[in-house]
């Protein structure tokens, strides 16, 4: 096991750097320049203001300060947009607010999909399997960009306490969390669905029916445990995902979070920031990934092996 996890960190400490190494030569081939504004500026402002953040250097030269300042000192740079800004800082404010909200919508997905997974199962081919997956399969296909306007239209402007944009109060956080929610308690209910029917079909489970359990010491103590193995192998990446925002409905609600902070740096063309950015969701989606692996390994005793 031991083996394992040092494999496994030292895998993506290399695709970390890969990521990191990739991302940095290509947002310098965006097309214009971090400095751009409504006006072009003077050639010579624009020549210091290269030279005071580095950029009159060749590629390869950035490339190894940047390194060097990222591995030694842990530091991202200075926002070249935000003014005395510094990326950590911008990190910093933003993360929690991801965090609060990925977390709202990954309960969301478990407290609804599972139960839901788990009963479309125990009733499969009838009517309550086929209405749960109609809903599931419609939440799937429907994008962000959909659900988040909606939700804003039907309850935002209607419910009184609810917020179709800021992050002032703590009901904001309900429809960014319904957005991101619903698509994920869709799959999680289409994987539970898949695991615990094939549980259900095994012969442990027929030799506990017919010593007289019940549906829900059946489902709950038997079944549930390995029914749950491809719900708990994308929960990981998915929370990563949620944790780090979605650009959709971020940028839909306007909550100050990582996701529009992305947005608004690759359209502003904020080099450093994006880096940081692009770095901390590498960061999350590698532990997200290491997470996963040790609870399966731990839920299935066949992949301790």
């Amino acid at each position: 096991m031991i083996r394992f996890f040092v494999n496994r960190v030292l895998q993506g400490i290399a695709v970390l750097f890969v990521l990191e190494t990739i991302t940095f030569f290509l947002v310098r081939m965006l097309p214009g320049n971090p400095f751009m504004g409504d006006r072009k500026l003077p050639d010579d402002v624009l020549a210091r203001l290269n030279s005071l953040y580095g950029l009159d250097a060749s590629p390869l030269v950035q490339y190894a300060r940047y390194a060097k300042a990222l591995i030694l000192e842990g530091d991202f740079g200075p926002s070249l947009v935000r003014e005395g800004m510094q990326v950590s800082e911008i990190i910093r404010s933003a993360f929690p607010v991801s965090l609060a909200l990925g977390s709202a919508a990954m309960l969301l997905a478990v407290v609804v999909g599972i139960p839901a997974g788990m009963l479309a199962a125990y009733y499969r081919n009838r009517w309550p399997d086929s209405l749960l997956m109609l809903v599931a399969v419609a939440g799937i296909c429907l994008p962000a960009f959909v659900i988040a306007p909606a939700l804003g239209i039907t309850l935002g402007m209607y419910v009184p306490g609810l917020s179709v944009a800021g992050w002032d109060n703590p009901l904001c956080i309900v429809l960014p969390a319904l957005a991101l929610g619903a698509v994920n308690a869709a799959y999680v209910a289409r994987l539970t669905r898949g695991g615990m029917v094939e549980v259900l079909s095994a012969d442990f489970i027929r030799t506990a029916k017919a010593k007289g359990a019940g549906p829900g010491r059946i489902l709950w103590l038997h079944a549930l445990r390995s029914g749950l193995l491809p719900a708990v192998s994308y929960l990981g990446p998915a929370f990563a995902a949620l944790i780090t925002g979605s650009f959709v409905v971020e940028t839909c609600f306007q909550v100050p979070g990582m996701g529009l902070h992305f947005v608004n740096a690759t359209t502003d063309r904020d080099y450093f920031l994006i880096q940081g950015l692009v770095l901390c969701y590498g960061i999350l989606i590698v532990a997200a990934n290491l997470v996963v692996d040790l609870t399966l390994a731990l839920m299935n005793p066949r992949l301790r092996a």
